[in-house]
């Protein structure tokens, strides 16, 4: 039996990471922020899922299922807040949102 090795999976891991920091740090629009962010939590997902496939062990599915549970409340709360912020400022450009006072 032909298995993938765990090096792959850390290696795109790594890059689904990498790729989601760079959409964190370089764009401006609020909405592909929130997916860089998604794809982050994705990547340490799979890691996870990898390392506990690697060791035999059910502790780390377990914990992505509770990481995935988490990021399913934080998107319909935050897709609610950046819903809410577009109708009120009819933008979702970061520059031109500068408090959320007004």
């Amino acid at each position: 039996m032909n298995s993938v090795p765990l090096e792959w999976y850390l290696v795109v891991s790594g890059l689904l990471f990498a790729i989601g920091m760079t959409g964190v740090l370089t764009r401006r629009n609020i909405f592909v922020i929130f997916m860089s962010a998604e794809l982050m939590l994705n990547a340490v997902n799979l890691s996870l899922v990898a390392f506990s496939r690697f060791l035999n062990s059910l502790a780390g599915q377990s914990f992505v299922v509770f990481v995935l549970t988490v990021a399913a409340a934080e998107a319909a709360v935050g897709l609610a807040l950046i819903v809410a912020l577009q109708r009120r400022r009819d933008t979702v450009d970061i520059d031109a949102i500068q408090t959320l006072r007004q």
